[in-house]
């Protein structure tokens, strides 16, 4: 029996890295059973049917320390969330909400802020130092001039991550720079159709060195928070959690309430205004989709 790591798959197909060695391989039968299907992060028990032709068995999924599922993802150590200092504007709705979803799953996010050459400065700081004082690492790029890639390969290291963000903000340039190649020649950076489709649906696990692993993962950056409900979401507001306790009533949904921990902390100046804007419009979107989900 050896031990592996799921980097692809097609169809019913697997493509799972042991030491140094790629097997091709099918998932048991059991797996339907138990309602369980293996997914690109999976770590693994393989049984080998043909070492020569690298053909094998998935016999055992170890044990998940999150899984995603859209896109099916699982293991993720870090989410790396890029935005663009300017064209297009920065969507901190968006990354908000993207941050909350981070909480949720307890993935590491990391803030990357790209194309610094494009925006004033002090622009650029403002965002950098709000979201440093909640608690997040962020990163300032310039993915064009490698201006903090270095940086950016140093906290991928040892770990599966994944990259999101809207179009445009960079992404394939920052890429490009960390695998220091062209990678849309490879296929790994989803390349839009004359739809504005992707035309890669697949997840998949690129190696940046031994245990260093980046996931392409097509549609990231469009995926929903509904697993979150409206009334949990201030917990994944990391600022926002520790201030429930100051609320006068249980329940307190933080918005239309006198005496809210939150509004108090607002009105002091210690949470930002654009965060509890973005709460409220999260907050809202969720409720509505939770009184018409039937």
């Amino acid at each position: 029996m050896q031990k592996g790591l799921i980097v692809s798959n097609v169809s019913n197909t697997y493509f799972v890295e042991t030491q140094n060695e790629l097997y091709e391989a099918i998932a048991r039968g059991k797996f339907k059973i138990d309602e369980i299907v293996p997914v690109v992060g999976d770590r693994v028990n393989l049984e080998i049917i043909d070492k020569e032709n690298k053909k094998a068995v998935i016999s055992e999924i170890l044990e998940r320390n999150n899984y995603i599922k859209r896109p099916k993802i699982a293991n993720l150590d870090k989410l790396i969330f890029v935005v663009s200092a300017k064209n297009p504007k920065p969507d901190l709705l968006l990354l908000d909400k993207q941050l909350a979803f981070a909480e949720f799953m307890e993935i590491d996010a990391v803030i990357v802020i790209n194309k610094i050459d494009l925006e004033k400065e002090e622009k650029i700081k403002q965002i950098e130092k709000m979201y440093k004082n909640i608690g997040y690492k962020v990163i300032i790029t310039n993915a064009k001039e490698k201006y903090g890639v270095e940086e950016v390969k140093e906290i991928l290291k040892g770990h599966i991550s994944a990259f999101s963000g809207n179009s445009g903000v960079g992404k394939s340039t920052l890429l490009n720079a960390i695998f220091e190649k062209d990678l849309t020649k490879e296929g790994m950076i989803s390349i839009k159709n004359k739809k504005g489709k992707n035309t890669t649906t697949q997840v998949k696990l690129y190696k940046i060195d031994d245990d260093s692993y980046i996931a392409d993962t097509p549609g990231f950056s469009t995926f929903d928070i509904y697993e979150i409900e409206s009334k949990d979401l201030y917990k994944y507001f990391k600022e926002f959690k520790e201030l429930e306790k100051e609320c006068k009533y249980v329940g307190c949904t933080h918005i239309k309430e006198e005496e809210c921990g939150i509004k108090k902390a607002l009105e002091k100046g210690k949470i930002e205004n654009s965060r509890y804007e973005n709460y409220i419009k999260i907050y809202n979107d969720l409720k509505d989709k939770e009184e018409h989900k039937w």
